[in-house]
């Protein structure tokens, strides 16, 4: 950190500008790591030399700006540095104000940077804005790093959580988002929940102090419950892969090795092959050369004898001797290189089979490594396929659970509205009928009070007018009077039918109300036999991962069977190996005990040979002595 604050200073002087000694203690005194700058009032050259600094800083990971009353321009020089900074990973900048140009400078920090994992925005005015609050949208939905976003207290109305909504359905790293204390009410919220079915990732969605109806929350709710079981889902399933891929590479390490180890003992057999045939040819041309000595010293030896017949006839006999006993050992000495060479042969043709053998056993044992391979692979694909459609019937699911509650919801508000309307009739009608009885009585108990006073008067003035033509002229306004009431009665009719129309309408309105209510137990029933299928389907679906974990289960036994099946094979080829070395001693023993005899025959040969110039010399010095002692010696002359 020391080097962060002198770096901080450098960097105001070069702007003309004094470091802050607030923001000095609160370098000297932050751990490593971390800048804490809350409530300290930045300048816009401590805001420009900071985002200079951040734009080299390699070790930072969070930093925290909350209450520190930024300026427009400090908070775009500030996030401008941040846009190039691969280190920060926690930013918070609660309590700013920040506007519009504050939100186009979000926007684009969450295009450039790819570090950043939580920002907190809360106590800002991001929504008031539209334009710059879609923008900030528009990067959020570009973004692949942002994991936690707290926008709360940002005046964001429903527009904005529609420009939220559609960032939401295109953003696939967001996984927490705090919208509470805002302004989004029912059509926002409806948005957020008709994205949310696109979005996998988001698992907590805060929106309480929003307006926002109780049937959309338990639908937000329960979406985030959806995608909180697709991520331990997923997880699980990536454990479960992991696990099975380990276990494949280790099949796979446990062969390599197996065929590594019977190919080395295969070209160690062949070394050995190699080195006894060549041993066996080096000791066939000893033998063979051995045998052309002996050829050529008995060939010497024929030369003496024959030159030694003339004089010799008991060692010519013993010439014979020697050469029947020297031809018995050839004719012995070629029997035993023939036998050598048949045994050669034959141990040839062993090791050729086993050989051959030995490569049909590595081969079925290859083939049934690419079978258990393709086997692995077909149910790593089965398990894919079956989490697939787990997860597809599972949305359809939840959307055919919100659609019918949608509905429900949608048909009792109808049945609301139609009772309304029906009651609000019905009231109508009735203080209608009311007012006209009223009016009517009033109308007939007033024409009445004035017939009877008419009458009066009309009997007041008959007693004094003439009876003739006074009767005529009563007559008449009775006749009126009376035509006057029938049509008062007709009305008073008229009112009656009115009101008689008006409860049937109601007691129509009653069974439409009824049929409503009937049509809404059937939605029940059938969303309630869709769960029920939807249950059946999920148990179905749960046997049959059960049954596959079975099935992977007596592979994975299978397996290791064919573990020990390869282990027993080895154990064969250790015991072949092992009665091979043995063979190949004792055929060494029987060459040792051949070249021992043959040592025997030469050693009896040198000494026959020995004994016949033993021989040939006491038989020369004999005719030698015979000769200078016979009566021919004194004879001749002196040499």
């Amino acid at each position: 950190m020391e080097e962060f604050r002198r770096t901080y200073s450098r960097l105001c002087k070069e702007s003309g500008a004094e470091p802050q000694e607030t923001v000095l203690q609160q370098m000297h005194q932050l751990p490593q790591g971390r800048l804490d700058l809350a409530t300290q009032s930045l300048t816009v050259d401590t805001c420009r030399a900071l985002g200079k600094l951040l734009q080299k800083e390699a070790l930072l990971t969070e930093l925290v700006l909350s209450d520190c009353m930024l300026s427009e321009e400090g908070a775009v020089l500030l996030l401008q540095g941040l846009c190039v900074n691969t280190i920060v990973r926690f930013l918070d900048l609660k309590g700013n104000n920040l506007r519009a140009s504050g939100a186009e400078a979000l926007a684009k920090l969450l295009r450039q940077n790819k570090s950043i994992q939580s920002l907190t925005l809360e106590w800002n005015s991001l929504g008031t804005w539209e334009e710059a609050f879609a923008a900030f949208c528009g990067a959020l939905a570009a973004n692949g790093a942002l994991r936690q976003l707290d926008l709360r207290n940002n005046q964001i109305s429903h527009k904005g959580a529609e420009e939220l909504a559609l960032a939401l359905k295109s953003n696939t790293s967001l996984q927490q988002l705090d919208l509470r204390w805002n302004h989004i009410g029912l059509l926002g919220g409806r948005a957020l929940v008709n994205c949310l079915p696109s979005n996998r990732t988001l698992w907590k969605l805060e929106l309480a102090g929003n307006s926002i109806p109780g049937d959309i929350l338990r639908a937000v709710e329960q979406a985030m419950d959806h995608n909180q079981d697709r991520q331990t889902t997923f997880r699980e399933s990536q454990a479960r892969a992991h696990v099975l891929s380990k276990e494949v590479r280790h099949l796979r390490e446990e062969k390599s090795k197996q065929f590594l180890d019977l190919m080395e003992t295969i070209d160690r057999q062949r070394e050995e092959m190699v080195r006894s045939s060549k041993a066996s040819a080096a000791r066939v041309g000893q033998l063979q050369e051995a045998l052309n000595e002996r050829h050529s010293i008995i060939n010497a030896l024929k030369a003496k004898l024959q030159m030694a017949e003339a004089a010799l006839a008991l060692s010519e006999q013993k010439a014979q001797d020697l050469g029947e006993l020297l031809a018995t050992t050839e004719q012995e000495q070629r029997s035993l290189a023939q036998r050598q060479a048949k045994e050669h042969r034959l141990e040839q043709q062993e090791a050729a089979e086993r050989e051959s053998k030995l490569l049909r056993d590595l081969s079925a044992a290859n083939e049934k490594n690419l079978l258990l391979q393709n086997q692995v692979d077909e149910l790593e694909r089965k398990v894919k396929s079956q989490q697939d459609q787990l997860f597809l019937t599972r949305q359809e699911l939840t959307n055919t659970a919100a659609e019918l509650k949608m509905r429900a919801v949608q048909a009792e508000e109808r049945l609301e509205l139609e009772k309304k309307r029906s009651r609000q009739s019905l009231e109508d009608a009735e203080h209608l009928r009311f007012k006209e009885v009223e009016h009517m009585t009033r109308h007939l108990e007033e024409s009445e009070r004035a017939m009877q006073e008419r009458v009066q008067r009309l009997e007041a003035v008959r007693l004094s007018l003439e009876e003739q033509q006074r009767l005529a002229h009563l007559e008449e306004k009775l006749r009126l009077l009376a035509q006057a009431r029938d049509e008062a009665q007709s009305a008073c009719l008229q009112q009656k039918q009115v009101v008689a129309d008006a409860q049937a309408r109601a007691s129509q309105l009653g069974r439409q109300a009824e049929g409503l209510r009937r049509r809404l137990e059937e939605l029940q029933q059938e969303l309630s036999n869709k769960d029920q299928e939807k249950a059946a389907e999920v148990t179905r679906v749960r046997l049959e991962l059960q049954e596959q974990n079975g099935r992977l289960q007596a592979e994975l036994t299978a397996q290791e069977a064919l573990k020990e099946k390869a282990a027993a094979l080895e154990r064969q080829l250790k015991v072949i190996a092992s009665d091979h070395r043995e063979a190949l001693l004792d055929r060494e023993s029987e060459n040792a005990s051949l070249r021992e005899k043959l040592r025997l025959k030469q050693a009896e040969i040198a000494r026959i040979r020995d004994e016949e110039a033993q021989r040939a010399s006491f038989l020369q010095n004999a005719v030698l002595a015979y000769v200078q002692g016979s009566p021919l010696r004194t004879l001749s002359p002196q040499k």
